[in-house]
Protein backbone atom coordinates (compact mmCIF):
# COMPACT_ATOMS: atom_id res chain seq x y z
CA UNK A 1 0.00 0.00 0.00
CA UNK A 2 1.48 3.34 -1.13
CA UNK A 3 0.29 6.78 -0.07
CA UNK A 4 0.56 9.29 -2.93
CA UNK A 5 1.30 12.90 -1.87
CA UNK A 6 -0.21 14.37 -5.05
CA UNK A 7 -2.42 17.42 -4.92
CA UNK A 8 -6.14 17.15 -5.63
CA UNK A 9 -5.95 19.05 -8.92
CA UNK A 10 -3.23 16.71 -10.18
CA UNK A 11 -5.21 13.67 -9.02
CA UNK A 12 -8.25 14.83 -11.01
CA UNK A 13 -6.13 15.79 -14.03
CA UNK A 14 -4.72 12.25 -14.18
CA UNK A 15 -8.23 10.79 -13.99
CA UNK A 16 -9.56 13.06 -16.72
CA UNK A 17 -6.53 12.38 -18.91
CA UNK A 18 -7.12 8.65 -18.62
CA UNK A 19 -10.71 9.27 -19.75
CA UNK A 20 -9.61 11.51 -22.63
CA UNK A 21 -11.33 14.64 -21.34
CA UNK A 22 -10.28 18.02 -20.06
CA UNK A 23 -10.93 19.83 -16.80
CA UNK A 24 -13.08 22.95 -17.34
CA UNK A 25 -12.32 26.18 -15.51
CA UNK A 26 -15.34 25.87 -13.22
CA UNK A 27 -14.07 22.47 -12.05
CA UNK A 28 -10.57 23.80 -11.46
CA UNK A 29 -12.05 26.55 -9.31
CA UNK A 30 -13.92 24.05 -7.14
CA UNK A 31 -10.88 21.78 -6.84
CA UNK A 32 -8.62 24.67 -5.78
CA UNK A 33 -11.14 25.63 -3.12
CA UNK A 34 -11.42 22.10 -1.71
CA UNK A 35 -7.65 21.80 -1.69
CA UNK A 36 -7.17 25.16 0.03
CA UNK A 37 -9.76 24.41 2.69
CA UNK A 38 -8.09 21.08 3.47
CA UNK A 39 -4.69 22.73 3.69
CA UNK A 40 -6.09 25.54 5.85
CA UNK A 41 -7.64 23.17 8.36
CA UNK A 42 -11.24 24.29 7.70
CA UNK A 43 -13.60 21.55 8.79
CA UNK A 44 -17.05 23.02 8.12
CA UNK A 45 -17.62 23.52 4.42
CA UNK A 46 -20.50 24.32 2.07
CA UNK A 47 -20.21 23.92 -1.71
CA UNK A 48 -23.11 25.30 -3.71
CA UNK A 49 -22.88 24.96 -7.49
CA UNK A 50 -25.51 25.10 -10.20
CA UNK A 51 -27.33 21.96 -11.36
CA UNK A 52 -25.38 20.09 -14.01
CA UNK A 53 -22.07 21.50 -12.84
CA UNK A 54 -20.72 18.06 -11.93
CA UNK A 55 -20.17 18.92 -8.28
CA UNK A 56 -21.06 15.43 -7.05
CA UNK A 57 -18.55 13.91 -9.51
CA UNK A 58 -15.85 16.28 -8.23
CA UNK A 59 -16.68 15.47 -4.62
CA UNK A 60 -16.43 11.76 -5.49
CA UNK A 61 -12.93 12.35 -6.85
CA UNK A 62 -12.18 14.35 -3.70
CA UNK A 63 -13.17 11.33 -1.58
CA UNK A 64 -10.98 9.01 -3.65
CA UNK A 65 -8.09 11.47 -3.26
CA UNK A 66 -8.56 11.50 0.52
CA UNK A 67 -8.35 7.71 0.59
CA UNK A 68 -5.25 7.75 -1.63
CA UNK A 69 -3.53 10.27 0.64
CA UNK A 70 -4.82 9.00 3.98
CA UNK A 71 -6.12 5.39 3.62
CA UNK A 72 -7.33 5.28 7.24
CA UNK A 73 -9.94 7.96 6.49
CA UNK A 74 -13.54 6.93 7.11
CA UNK A 75 -16.10 8.72 4.94
CA UNK A 76 -19.87 8.75 5.44
CA UNK A 77 -22.07 9.93 2.55
CA UNK A 78 -25.49 11.21 3.54
CA UNK A 79 -28.14 12.01 0.92
CA UNK A 80 -31.88 12.60 0.87
CA UNK A 81 -32.35 8.88 0.22
CA UNK A 82 -30.15 5.79 0.21
CA UNK A 83 -30.05 5.26 -3.60
CA UNK A 84 -28.61 8.76 -4.08
CA UNK A 85 -25.93 8.20 -1.43
CA UNK A 86 -25.17 4.76 -2.87
CA UNK A 87 -24.64 6.32 -6.28
CA UNK A 88 -21.77 8.45 -4.96
CA UNK A 89 -20.18 5.59 -3.02
CA UNK A 90 -20.36 3.33 -6.08
CA UNK A 91 -18.74 6.07 -8.16
CA UNK A 92 -15.87 6.43 -5.69
CA UNK A 93 -15.40 2.66 -5.63
CA UNK A 94 -15.01 2.65 -9.42
CA UNK A 95 -12.48 5.47 -9.21
CA UNK A 96 -10.48 3.56 -6.60
CA UNK A 97 -10.51 0.48 -8.81
CA UNK A 98 -9.33 2.32 -11.93
CA UNK A 99 -7.26 5.35 -10.93
CA UNK A 100 -3.51 4.76 -11.40
CA UNK A 101 -2.72 6.30 -8.01
CA UNK A 102 -5.26 4.11 -6.18
CA UNK A 103 -3.87 0.71 -7.23
CA UNK A 104 -2.59 -0.02 -3.75
CA UNK A 105 -5.99 0.64 -2.16
CA UNK A 106 -7.75 -2.41 -3.57
CA UNK A 107 -7.28 -5.23 -1.05
CA UNK A 108 -6.40 -8.69 -2.43
CA UNK A 109 -9.38 -10.27 -0.70
CA UNK A 110 -11.85 -7.50 0.05
CA UNK A 111 -14.09 -8.19 3.03
CA UNK A 112 -16.44 -5.33 2.23
CA UNK A 113 -16.50 -4.22 -1.39
CA UNK A 114 -20.14 -3.43 -2.15
CA UNK A 115 -21.80 -0.55 -3.97
CA UNK A 116 -23.00 1.06 -0.72
CA UNK A 117 -19.85 0.43 1.37
CA UNK A 118 -16.28 -0.63 0.84
CA UNK A 119 -13.03 -0.86 2.79
CA UNK A 120 -9.65 -0.13 1.20
CA UNK A 121 -6.34 -1.69 2.19
CA UNK A 122 -5.29 0.20 5.33
CA UNK A 123 -3.37 -0.15 8.54
CA UNK A 124 -5.14 -1.24 11.67
CA UNK A 125 -8.51 -2.88 12.12
CA UNK A 126 -11.09 -0.10 12.19
CA UNK A 127 -14.69 -1.10 12.74
CA UNK A 128 -16.21 1.26 10.17
CA UNK A 129 -15.71 0.87 6.41
CA UNK A 130 -13.65 3.34 4.42
CA UNK A 131 -16.80 4.64 2.78
CA UNK A 132 -20.44 4.13 3.69
CA UNK A 133 -23.71 5.33 2.11
CA UNK A 134 -26.72 6.24 4.23
CA UNK A 135 -30.09 7.82 3.62
CA UNK A 136 -30.91 10.91 5.61
CA UNK A 137 -33.41 9.12 7.83
CA UNK A 138 -31.52 5.83 8.02
CA UNK A 139 -29.84 4.54 11.15
CA UNK A 140 -26.37 6.09 11.54
CA UNK A 141 -26.25 6.07 15.33
CA UNK A 142 -23.42 3.55 15.66
CA UNK A 143 -21.29 4.88 12.79
CA UNK A 144 -18.11 6.93 13.11
CA UNK A 145 -16.62 9.01 10.34
CA UNK A 146 -13.68 11.36 9.81
CA UNK A 147 -15.40 13.04 6.86
CA UNK A 148 -19.15 13.40 6.32
CA UNK A 149 -20.40 14.35 2.86
CA UNK A 150 -23.96 15.71 2.93
CA UNK A 151 -24.80 15.43 -0.77
CA UNK A 152 -28.14 16.95 -1.81
CA UNK A 153 -29.74 16.40 1.57
CA UNK A 154 -32.23 19.18 0.79
CA UNK A 155 -34.60 18.25 -2.01
CA UNK A 156 -38.02 19.51 -3.04
CA UNK A 157 -39.87 16.80 -1.13
CA UNK A 158 -38.34 17.37 2.32
CA UNK A 159 -38.36 21.17 2.64
CA UNK A 160 -41.74 22.32 1.33
CA UNK A 161 -43.32 22.81 4.77
CA UNK A 162 -42.00 24.26 8.06
CA UNK A 163 -42.45 20.88 9.74
CA UNK A 164 -40.38 19.07 7.14
CA UNK A 165 -37.65 21.70 7.32
CA UNK A 166 -37.49 21.38 11.09
CA UNK A 167 -37.28 17.58 10.87
CA UNK A 168 -34.50 17.92 8.29
CA UNK A 169 -32.46 20.18 10.55
CA UNK A 170 -32.95 17.94 13.57
CA UNK A 171 -31.77 14.93 11.61
CA UNK A 172 -28.69 16.70 10.25
CA UNK A 173 -27.74 17.83 13.75
CA UNK A 174 -27.07 14.14 14.49
CA UNK A 175 -24.02 14.25 12.22
CA UNK A 176 -22.06 16.06 14.92
CA UNK A 177 -22.31 12.95 17.11
CA UNK A 178 -21.10 10.68 14.30
CA UNK A 179 -18.12 12.83 13.35
CA UNK A 180 -14.78 12.12 15.03
CA UNK A 181 -13.00 15.03 16.79
CA UNK A 182 -11.37 17.28 14.22
CA UNK A 183 -13.38 15.72 11.38
CA UNK A 184 -14.84 17.50 8.37
CA UNK A 185 -18.43 18.01 7.27
CA UNK A 186 -18.96 19.04 3.64
CA UNK A 187 -22.40 20.05 2.42
CA UNK A 188 -22.99 19.90 -1.34
CA UNK A 189 -26.24 21.04 -2.91
CA UNK A 190 -28.55 23.73 -4.24
CA UNK A 191 -31.39 25.60 -2.47
CA UNK A 192 -34.96 24.42 -2.95
CA UNK A 193 -36.87 26.93 -0.83
CA UNK A 194 -36.58 30.38 0.72
CA UNK A 195 -35.72 29.03 4.19
CA UNK A 196 -33.00 26.79 2.78
CA UNK A 197 -30.38 24.93 4.77
CA UNK A 198 -27.83 26.79 2.70
CA UNK A 199 -29.25 30.27 3.29
CA UNK A 200 -26.63 32.91 4.00
CA UNK A 201 -26.96 35.42 6.87
CA UNK A 202 -29.33 38.27 6.06
CA UNK A 203 -29.71 41.57 7.81
CA UNK A 204 -33.37 41.67 6.79
CA UNK A 205 -34.65 38.73 8.83
CA UNK A 206 -32.03 38.48 11.56
CA UNK A 207 -32.30 34.67 11.60
CA UNK A 208 -29.22 32.58 12.24
CA UNK A 209 -28.57 30.28 9.26
CA UNK A 210 -28.36 26.56 9.88
CA UNK A 211 -24.82 26.46 8.47
CA UNK A 212 -23.60 29.58 10.24
CA UNK A 213 -19.80 29.63 10.43
CA UNK A 214 -19.31 27.32 7.45
CA UNK A 215 -16.77 28.31 4.80
CA UNK A 216 -18.70 28.72 1.55
CA UNK A 217 -18.06 28.47 -2.17
CA UNK A 218 -21.00 29.58 -4.29
CA UNK A 219 -20.75 28.95 -8.04
CA UNK A 220 -23.85 30.21 -9.91
CA UNK A 221 -24.33 29.48 -13.59
CA UNK A 222 -24.19 33.20 -14.45
CA UNK A 223 -21.84 35.70 -12.85
CA UNK A 224 -22.64 39.34 -12.09
CA UNK A 225 -21.80 40.29 -15.69
CA UNK A 226 -24.17 37.63 -17.07
CA UNK A 227 -21.41 35.36 -18.37
CA UNK A 228 -21.77 31.58 -18.16
CA UNK A 229 -19.56 29.73 -15.69
CA UNK A 230 -19.26 26.87 -18.19
CA UNK A 231 -19.79 28.37 -21.66
CA UNK A 232 -18.73 25.19 -23.49
CA UNK A 233 -21.68 23.34 -22.01
CA UNK A 234 -24.09 26.14 -21.07
CA UNK A 235 -24.13 28.73 -23.84
CA UNK A 236 -26.17 31.88 -23.29
CA UNK A 237 -28.77 30.62 -25.77
CA UNK A 238 -29.17 27.33 -23.93
CA UNK A 239 -29.34 29.20 -20.63
CA UNK A 240 -32.17 31.37 -21.97
CA UNK A 241 -34.03 28.30 -23.18
CA UNK A 242 -33.59 26.62 -19.80
CA UNK A 243 -34.94 29.69 -18.00
CA UNK A 244 -37.99 29.65 -20.28
CA UNK A 245 -38.61 25.95 -19.63
CA UNK A 246 -38.34 25.96 -15.84
CA UNK A 247 -39.42 29.52 -15.04
CA UNK A 248 -37.63 32.28 -13.15
CA UNK A 249 -38.33 30.89 -9.68
CA UNK A 250 -36.75 27.46 -10.19
CA UNK A 251 -34.00 28.91 -12.38
CA UNK A 252 -33.12 31.38 -9.64
CA UNK A 253 -32.96 28.65 -7.02
CA UNK A 254 -31.26 25.84 -8.91
CA UNK A 255 -29.01 27.70 -11.34
CA UNK A 256 -28.34 31.07 -9.67
CA UNK A 257 -28.37 29.57 -6.15
CA UNK A 258 -30.71 32.15 -4.69
CA UNK A 259 -33.05 30.83 -1.95
CA UNK A 260 -35.98 32.71 -3.46
CA UNK A 261 -39.32 32.77 -1.71
CA UNK A 262 -42.29 31.37 -3.60
CA UNK A 263 -43.95 34.74 -3.09
CA UNK A 264 -41.26 36.27 -5.29
CA UNK A 265 -43.11 34.82 -8.26
CA UNK A 266 -46.05 36.99 -9.24
CA UNK A 267 -48.69 35.67 -11.61
CA UNK A 268 -49.24 38.81 -13.67
CA UNK A 269 -52.31 38.56 -15.93
CA UNK A 270 -50.54 40.95 -18.34
CA UNK A 271 -48.23 38.09 -19.26
CA UNK A 272 -51.14 36.13 -20.71
CA UNK A 273 -51.85 36.54 -24.42
CA UNK A 274 -55.53 37.23 -25.07
CA UNK A 275 -57.36 35.76 -28.05
CA UNK A 276 -60.98 35.57 -29.21
CA UNK A 277 -60.85 32.93 -31.94
CA UNK A 278 -62.70 29.65 -31.56
CA UNK A 279 -61.58 26.13 -32.39
CA UNK A 280 -61.61 25.16 -36.05
CA UNK A 281 -62.19 21.44 -36.66
CA UNK A 282 -61.92 19.97 -40.13
CA UNK A 283 -60.81 16.84 -41.91
CA UNK A 284 -57.92 16.94 -44.38
CA UNK A 285 -57.23 13.90 -46.55
CA UNK A 286 -59.38 11.83 -44.26
CA UNK A 287 -57.53 12.91 -41.12
CA UNK A 288 -59.04 15.05 -38.34
CA UNK A 289 -57.35 18.41 -37.72
CA UNK A 290 -58.07 20.86 -34.90
CA UNK A 291 -56.71 24.39 -35.30
CA UNK A 292 -56.63 27.50 -33.16
CA UNK A 293 -55.19 30.83 -34.32
CA UNK A 294 -54.12 29.05 -37.48
CA UNK A 295 -51.99 26.55 -35.54
CA UNK A 296 -52.64 22.85 -35.33
CA UNK A 297 -53.37 21.54 -31.86
CA UNK A 298 -51.51 18.36 -30.91
CA UNK A 299 -52.67 17.80 -27.33
CA UNK A 300 -55.26 19.00 -24.90
CA UNK A 301 -57.78 18.05 -22.27
CA UNK A 302 -59.73 19.14 -19.26
CA UNK A 303 -59.09 19.16 -15.53
CA UNK A 304 -61.92 19.22 -13.02
CA UNK A 305 -61.35 20.28 -9.42
CA UNK A 306 -64.80 19.36 -8.02
CA UNK A 307 -66.78 20.78 -5.14
CA UNK A 308 -70.48 21.18 -4.35
CA UNK A 309 -71.18 24.47 -6.06
CA UNK A 310 -74.17 26.57 -5.06
CA UNK A 311 -75.87 29.19 -7.21
CA UNK A 312 -74.23 32.61 -6.84
CA UNK A 313 -71.23 31.27 -4.99
CA UNK A 314 -69.79 28.36 -6.94
CA UNK A 315 -67.87 26.88 -4.01
CA UNK A 316 -64.82 26.34 -6.19
CA UNK A 317 -66.01 23.58 -8.52
CA UNK A 318 -64.02 24.46 -11.65
CA UNK A 319 -63.39 22.77 -14.99
CA UNK A 320 -60.49 24.04 -17.12
CA UNK A 321 -60.05 23.15 -20.80
CA UNK A 322 -56.60 23.66 -22.37
CA UNK A 323 -54.90 22.83 -25.65
CA UNK A 324 -51.29 22.90 -26.86
CA UNK A 325 -49.56 23.15 -30.21
CA UNK A 326 -46.34 21.52 -31.41
CA UNK A 327 -44.26 24.61 -30.47
CA UNK A 328 -45.15 24.35 -26.78
CA UNK A 329 -47.74 27.14 -26.67
CA UNK A 330 -50.64 26.43 -24.35
CA UNK A 331 -54.17 27.77 -24.81
CA UNK A 332 -56.52 28.15 -21.86
CA UNK A 333 -59.68 27.99 -23.91
CA UNK A 334 -62.45 27.77 -21.33
CA UNK A 335 -63.08 27.90 -17.59
CA UNK A 336 -66.39 26.60 -16.34
CA UNK A 337 -67.46 27.44 -12.78
CA UNK A 338 -69.89 24.65 -12.01
CA UNK A 339 -72.96 25.08 -9.87
CA UNK A 340 -76.17 23.12 -9.35
CA UNK A 341 -79.84 23.85 -9.02
CA UNK A 342 -81.12 22.85 -5.56
CA UNK A 343 -84.67 22.58 -6.98
CA UNK A 344 -83.72 20.17 -9.79
CA UNK A 345 -84.69 16.51 -9.67
CA UNK A 346 -81.11 15.31 -10.23
CA UNK A 347 -78.55 15.35 -7.44
CA UNK A 348 -75.73 18.00 -7.50
CA UNK A 349 -73.06 15.53 -8.62
CA UNK A 350 -75.09 14.38 -11.63
CA UNK A 351 -75.86 17.97 -12.63
CA UNK A 352 -72.18 18.90 -12.57
CA UNK A 353 -71.10 15.75 -14.42
CA UNK A 354 -73.67 16.50 -17.11
CA UNK A 355 -72.23 20.02 -17.54
CA UNK A 356 -68.70 18.64 -17.77
CA UNK A 357 -69.75 16.08 -20.39
CA UNK A 358 -71.48 18.80 -22.43
CA UNK A 359 -68.35 20.96 -22.46
CA UNK A 360 -66.15 17.95 -23.30
CA UNK A 361 -68.32 17.17 -26.31
CA UNK A 362 -68.59 20.80 -27.41
CA UNK A 363 -64.82 21.39 -27.40
CA UNK A 364 -63.75 17.90 -28.52
CA UNK A 365 -61.79 17.21 -25.35
CA UNK A 366 -59.99 13.86 -25.59
CA UNK A 367 -59.62 13.49 -21.82
CA UNK A 368 -60.89 14.99 -18.58
CA UNK A 369 -58.92 14.45 -15.41
CA UNK A 370 -60.89 14.50 -12.18
CA UNK A 371 -59.09 15.38 -8.96
CA UNK A 372 -60.08 12.64 -6.55
CA UNK A 373 -58.87 14.33 -3.38
CA UNK A 374 -61.91 14.94 -1.18
CA UNK A 375 -65.37 14.56 -2.73
CA UNK A 376 -64.01 13.62 -6.16
CA UNK A 377 -63.49 9.97 -5.24
CA UNK A 378 -66.87 8.77 -6.51
CA UNK A 379 -67.23 11.19 -9.45
CA UNK A 380 -65.21 9.45 -12.23
CA UNK A 381 -67.69 6.58 -12.61
CA UNK A 382 -70.60 9.00 -12.64
CA UNK A 383 -68.84 11.22 -15.17
CA UNK A 384 -68.16 8.27 -17.48
CA UNK A 385 -71.88 7.51 -17.46
CA UNK A 386 -72.73 11.08 -18.41
CA UNK A 387 -70.04 11.11 -21.12
CA UNK A 388 -71.66 8.05 -22.66
CA UNK A 389 -75.11 9.61 -22.48
CA UNK A 390 -73.83 12.81 -24.12
CA UNK A 391 -72.01 10.87 -26.84
CA UNK A 392 -68.72 12.51 -25.94
CA UNK A 393 -65.66 10.42 -27.02
CA UNK A 394 -63.73 11.59 -23.98
CA UNK A 395 -61.71 9.52 -21.53
CA UNK A 396 -62.08 10.11 -17.79
CA UNK A 397 -58.89 9.82 -15.77
CA UNK A 398 -58.67 9.86 -11.99
CA UNK A 399 -56.01 12.21 -10.63
CA UNK A 400 -54.81 12.31 -7.03
CA UNK A 401 -52.70 15.34 -6.14
CA UNK A 402 -49.72 14.79 -3.84
CA UNK A 403 -47.89 18.12 -4.17
CA UNK A 404 -48.96 21.18 -2.15
CA UNK A 405 -51.37 23.39 -4.06
CA UNK A 406 -49.04 26.40 -4.17
CA UNK A 407 -46.27 24.27 -5.69
CA UNK A 408 -48.64 22.95 -8.36
CA UNK A 409 -49.78 26.44 -9.28
CA UNK A 410 -46.25 27.83 -9.51
CA UNK A 411 -44.99 24.84 -11.49
CA UNK A 412 -47.89 25.11 -13.93
CA UNK A 413 -47.98 28.86 -14.51
CA UNK A 414 -44.52 30.27 -13.80
CA UNK A 415 -42.50 28.78 -16.71
CA UNK A 416 -45.17 29.36 -19.35
CA UNK A 417 -45.98 32.91 -18.30
CA UNK A 418 -42.32 33.88 -18.09
CA UNK A 419 -41.79 32.56 -21.62
CA UNK A 420 -45.01 34.23 -22.90
CA UNK A 421 -46.31 30.87 -24.06
CA UNK A 422 -49.66 30.87 -22.25
CA UNK A 423 -52.68 32.12 -24.21
CA UNK A 424 -56.09 32.69 -22.66
CA UNK A 425 -59.46 33.11 -24.34
CA UNK A 426 -61.26 36.41 -23.83
CA UNK A 427 -64.12 34.66 -22.04
CA UNK A 428 -61.61 33.40 -19.48
CA UNK A 429 -59.89 36.74 -18.90
CA UNK A 430 -63.18 38.65 -18.71
CA UNK A 431 -64.32 36.48 -15.83
CA UNK A 432 -63.07 36.23 -12.22
CA UNK A 433 -59.97 34.29 -13.29
CA UNK A 434 -57.86 37.39 -14.01
CA UNK A 435 -58.59 38.81 -10.57
CA UNK A 436 -57.82 35.49 -8.93
CA UNK A 437 -54.53 35.36 -10.83
CA UNK A 438 -53.50 38.91 -9.91
CA UNK A 439 -54.35 38.58 -6.21
CA UNK A 440 -52.84 35.14 -5.65
CA UNK A 441 -49.78 34.83 -3.43
CA UNK A 442 -48.19 31.51 -2.42
CA UNK A 443 -48.00 32.47 1.25
CA UNK A 444 -51.37 34.20 1.54
CA UNK A 445 -54.37 32.55 3.19
CA UNK A 446 -58.03 32.96 2.36
CA UNK A 447 -57.62 33.85 -1.32
CA UNK A 448 -59.58 32.06 -4.03
CA UNK A 449 -57.38 29.71 -6.04
CA UNK A 450 -59.74 26.98 -7.29
CA UNK A 451 -59.51 28.09 -10.92
CA UNK A 452 -55.74 28.41 -10.68
CA UNK A 453 -55.51 24.88 -9.32
CA UNK A 454 -57.68 23.49 -12.12
CA UNK A 455 -55.68 25.29 -14.82
CA UNK A 456 -52.39 24.18 -13.26
CA UNK A 457 -53.66 20.61 -13.35
CA UNK A 458 -54.30 20.99 -17.09
CA UNK A 459 -50.88 22.51 -17.75
CA UNK A 460 -48.99 19.91 -15.74
CA UNK A 461 -50.89 16.91 -17.13
CA UNK A 462 -49.13 14.62 -19.54
CA UNK A 463 -50.40 15.35 -23.05
CA UNK A 464 -52.65 12.69 -24.51
CA UNK A 465 -52.11 12.28 -28.29
CA UNK A 466 -54.22 10.38 -30.77
CA UNK A 467 -52.62 7.49 -32.66
CA UNK A 468 -52.50 7.60 -36.44
CA UNK A 469 -55.87 5.99 -36.94
CA UNK A 470 -59.23 7.11 -38.39
CA UNK A 471 -61.67 8.76 -35.98
CA UNK A 472 -63.66 6.45 -33.73
CA UNK A 473 -67.24 5.90 -34.89
CA UNK A 474 -68.59 7.59 -31.76
CA UNK A 475 -66.92 10.93 -32.47
CA UNK A 476 -64.04 12.81 -34.10
CA UNK A 477 -60.45 13.07 -32.93
CA UNK A 478 -58.15 15.92 -33.79
CA UNK A 479 -54.71 15.41 -32.28
CA UNK A 480 -53.18 13.91 -35.41
CA UNK A 481 -50.48 11.26 -35.55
Amino acid sequence: MTEHPVELSEFVWIWNSEAGQGTPAVHRRILRWLEARRAGGDTRLLLMAFRGCGKSTLVGLYCAWLLARWPETRILVLAADLPLATKMVATVRRIVERHPLCAGLVPPAPEAWAVDRFTVARRGALRDPSMLAAGLFGNITGARADVIICDDVEVAGNCDTPGKREALRERLAETEFVLTPGGTILYVGTPHCADSLYRAPSADDGKKPFLAGYRRLVVPLLNAAGRSAWPQRFSLDSVAQLRDRVGPLHFGRQMLLRPMAGGAARLDPALLIRYREELDYREALGRPVLQLLGRRMVSGGGFWDPAYGRPGRGDGSVLAACFADAEGHHYLHRLLYLTHDPEAADDPATQQCRAVAALARSFLLPVVRVETNGIGRFLPALLRREMARAGAPCAVVEHHSHRPKQDRILAGFDPLMAARKLFAHATVLDGPFATELAEWRPDAAGLRDDALDAVAGCLLAEPVRLPGAPPAPRGPGWRGL
